[in-house]
């Protein structure tokens, strides 16, 4: 399988959400990268670690909601975007993250689409689970940019 650059749009389930964050890119994205941190600042995350530097090919493991998941560092584009996934309690997920000033702050841009069987058994509700999800994950990373 080659490596996803993108989304899939035509999974059953994509979620989009943005967030306009008043804080310097370079700190935002010291956030977002540091995935050993994640649990400072994310209260969803109970522990993440990351085998190696946040490059493509890197591998990082993270426990949310109850799933342990392994996901690997598809793209990165220093303080423009970046992409992982990678399969998950049968779930195949790819998470694109975008940065781009607007003005005096940065406007962060993340898409998720998830895929495989257990997606199709209830597609509203997990949709709606993974827009949650997205929909926190913008707003702790916000409040920490924020707060310096």
């Amino acid at each position: 399988m080659p490596t996803p650059l993108d989304i899939d749009p035509t999974a059953p389930i994509v979620s989009r959400h943005a967030l306009r964050i008043n804080a310097p890119l370079a700190r935002i994205w010291r956030l977002h990268t540091d995935v050993a941190n994640w649990p400072a600042w994310q209260p969803e995350i109970q522990r993440a670690s990351i085998a190696g530097p946040f490059t493509p090919g890197t591998s990082f493991r993270w426990l949310t909601h109850g799933m342990d998941i392994i996901s690997t560092v598809y793209d990165v584009r220093d303080q423009r975007r970046t992409v992982w996934g990678g399969p998950a309690s049968g779930i195949t997920g790819v998470h694109v993250w975008t940065f781009a000033a607007d003005g005096d702050a940065v406007l962060v841009r993340t898409a998720e689409s998830w895929d495989l069987d257990p997606t199709r058994a209830d597609v509203p509700a997990l949709r709606a689970a993974l827009d949650e999800s997205l929909r926190c994950w913008l707003r702790h990373l916000g409040a920490a940019a924020e707060a310096g």
